[in-house]
């Protein structure tokens, strides 16, 4: 019972917190640069949680275990979670939340050991088709201005970002999900935190973006932009999201991604006075049905496993006590 209840503690933690940090970088990147503001992000939260290890004792990983927490929390946080940053530069903060709805559908393309049972699976098919439909019909009318403004060509780019940061994102975790280091998840999620903000933090200075910036020119709402990022966004929702990918299996984890848009729209709406525009709507719809789709369809296979597996120890069971009598 008391693992139910983490369970569903985790869920509304990764389904609510994540859909409203889409604002909150909107906010922090106005006055902060976007990797810099990610580095500084990443720093404060993973020195945070490696002092509570410090505290609690934990043992740290060997070489080999540190590379493999170090990959993974590149293609996470900085292929993943920096690509989002970075691109709200350029696109509203609701469009890059409905792009991100794509992520379900790299899980399926990427999780390889499960391909046999996926692609025999034709609502699955269909489904990642209408997804992808769907993403499509958003970034063919996301463009303003004539084709070969500046403007136009940044969005574009900045689209593509976003879809690669959603397969590194992918790809970490599934590496994650299957081939666990075994460490104290508290202790691998600093080390990816720490390793993060510094390849940031590098990027950051070799790419000249912080040489203008500067610290008595940062608004108050930016640094409570970044305060809640750090906190909530890189402490408390991603332990929940690791944790959940070694209790859960990865496609249910990932249909955080029905809930975030919804979050990040209303509250860019609202708050942050982006326009939503039809389009935008039947857009997500068109996502989020191809989602469910796929996720119907990856709940009964998982569902029919199980029932198989129950009824071959009952069998096996069964059978040993009739030998045995």
């Amino acid at each position: 019972m008391k693992q139910n209840w983490k369970v569903i503690i985790a869920f509304a933690v990764i389904y609510f917190v994540w859909g409203t940090t889409y604002l909150a970088i909107l906010f922090a990147i106005k006055d902060i640069p976007p990797l810099l503001m990610s580095a500084m992000r990443f720093l404060l939260a993973g020195v945070t949680l490696y002092i509570f290890c410090l505290a609690k004792n934990e043992q740290h990983p060997d070489y080999t275990s540190f590379l493999k927490i170090m990959f993974r929390g590149i293609l996470m946080l900085v292929g993943g979670t920096v690509s989002v940053t970075w691109v709200e530069q350029y696109l509203p903060s609701s469009i890059t939340a409905i792009i991100v709805t794509s992520v379900p559908f790299w899980f399926v393309l990427l999780d390889r050991k499960q391909w046999s049972n996926y692609f025999s699976n034709k609502i699955l098919i269909i489904g990642l088709i209408v997804g992808f439909v769907g993403v499509a019909l958003l970034t063919s009318f996301s463009h303003t201005g004539s084709p070969d403004s500046p403007q136009t060509a940044r969005r574009t780019i900045a689209i593509l970002v976003l879809i690669a940061g959603g397969i590194a994102w992918t790809s970490g975790s599934l590496i994650s999900k299957y081939k666990p280091t075994g460490h104290s998840l508290i202790m691998t999620t600093a080390i990816q935190l720490i390793v993060s903000g510094f390849f940031c933090l590098f990027i950051s200075i070799f790419s000249g973006e912080s040489d203008h910036f500067y610290f008595p020119q940062v608004h108050s709402i930016a640094w409570l932009g970044f305060l809640y990022l750090a906190v909530f966004g890189s402490i408390i929702t991603y332990i929940c999201y690791l944790w959940l990918l070694r209790v859960k299996p990865a496609a249910q984890v990932s249909s955080y991604v029905y809930v975030n848009p919804v979050v990040a729209i209303l509250l860019g709406g609202l708050i942050g006075k982006e326009s939503i525009t039809p389009l935008h709507v039947l857009s997500l719809a068109i996502i989020l049905f191809g989602v469910l789709l796929i996720n119907l369809s990856k709940y009964k296979m998982l569902k029919a496993k199980k029932t198989r597996t129950k009824y071959q120890v009952t069998n096996k069971k069964y059978t040993n006590e009739k030998y045995c009598a």
